[in-house]
């Protein structure tokens, strides 16, 4: 990995007003100090985690052995052997992302974990969860990750009230990141009839992209597949495939600009507020025949983040083309989401992404459990040696 001055992560970040964030964290990459290389030579300047992530970690990788081995002297449970891992490996990003945090006026340098996804729709848990994880892992630049479900938004109200930074995740219709941005906002109002300082809250709204893409090119490929009477009805469907997602996100980024031109955010604004800046997330293309940054150079834009895998990041420093694009072709981006319900196309949006949300927790609480069950069995394995 070399540094280069021509990395388009770097244009992005200092010509564009986007950060790049990647979704990955492990030991392994915090002790060997690719992370830090990471920050210095490809300009990541925040991080994501999730139970998928820690389960690739976690699983058959020896360099936690040893910890895990002191968990079972100190007769800890699985789960607090769990985060005991995960919270050393929380406190250890924190730190590397620290002067990234201080330098960037808190704006960025956050580090992100997400409560048990198994508590998505209890909203008093996810509250709890979230107030004990940032006081345990103690660390200012710290981001918990609360589902924006509708049992998730109310947490996310409280803990915003309550000076916690809140990555809300697994967002996919507009509707549901427009309900997301009021649950900051009210949060913020809240800690200011509390008389208490708001400007030192971060919070993003994390909204997926390639999962709808994958969703909606499924049922029209199965459209295809039954066979189409007209030439014109193939055509519109083929418009379609690949687009949605960015149609959507490009929406999603107009309501964000509504609502800061909102009084009630220009006075929390005034305040110190920090905006709810959207995160772009599941940003690697699964179809080959696209773009492997389509979900990068398309949404390029001020205020934003995006967290991309590793493959995706070194895609990016390699053949990125930065431009401000994200208000680029707005009113095709309606278009497009309207033709949906078009009787050619006939694809219900409301019903898509009501599929993903349940898919997209389960996506995480399966491999929660699995980790759980892989933890159990090497506990179990070190307890005898």
């Amino acid at each position: 990995m070399t540094a280069t001055a021509n990395n388009p992560i770097f244009q992005i970040e200092q010509n564009y007003g986007q950060s790049i964030w990647m979704d990955n964290l492990s030991r392994s990459i915090i002790q060997s100090g690719e992370l830090k290389q990471l920050i210095e030579e490809r300009g990541i300047v925040g991080i994501t985690s999730n139970p998928a992530i820690f389960e690739k970690a976690i699983v058959g990788n020896a360099i936690y052995d040893a910890d895990i081995e002191a968990g079972i002297r100190a007769q800890k449970s699985v789960l607090e052997i769990y985060e005991s891992l995960v919270f050393d490996d929380i406190r250890n990003a924190c730190d590397i992302f620290k002067p990234v945090y201080e330098s960037s006026n808190k704006l960025d340098g956050y580090v992100s974990i997400e409560v048990p996804p198994t508590m998505a729709d209890d909203t008093q848990s996810t509250i709890n969860e979230a107030r004990r994880y940032y006081e345990q892992i103690g660390r200012e630049n710290v981001m918990i990750k609360i589902p924006g479900t509708k049992m998730g938004l109310p947490a996310v109200e409280q803990v915003i009230s309550e000076g916690i930074n809140v990555n809300v995740t697994l967002l996919f219709s507009v509707d549901s990141y427009v309900e997301t941005a009021w649950s900051y906002i009210r949060g913020l109002e809240k800690r200011v009839a509390e008389g208490k300082d708001i400007s030192n809250i971060a919070s993003v709204a994390s909204f997926f992209l390639s999962r709808i893409d994958i969703n909606i090119d499924g049922r029209i490929d199965a459209k295809l597949a039954e066979g189409v009477d007209r030439i014109e009805k193939k055509a519109e469907l083929e418009a379609v495939k690949g687009k949605v997602a960015i149609a959507n996100a490009k929406i999603a980024y107009q309501k964000y600009k509504e609502i800061i031109q909102s009084d009630r955010w220009k006075a929390l604004a005034e305040k110190g507020a920090k905006v709810q800046r959207l995160l772009w997330a599941s940003t690697s293309t699964k179809n080959p025949e696209y773009s492997d940054v389509m979900y990068v150079d398309e949404l390029i834009g001020p205020d934003t983040v995006n967290t991309l895998p590793p493959n995706t990041i070194e895609a990016c420093a390699d053949h990125c083309s930065p431009a401000n694009r994200v208000e680029a072709d707005v009113d095709k981006a309606y278009h497009l989401m309207e033709s949906l319900k078009e009787p050619d196309i006939d694809i219900n949006i409301d019903e898509v992404m009501e599929e993903l949300l349940l898919d997209g927790i389960d996506k995480f609480v399966k491999p929660f459990e699995s980790l759980m069950a892989s933890l159990e069995d090497k506990v179990q394995k070190l307890a005898t040696v």
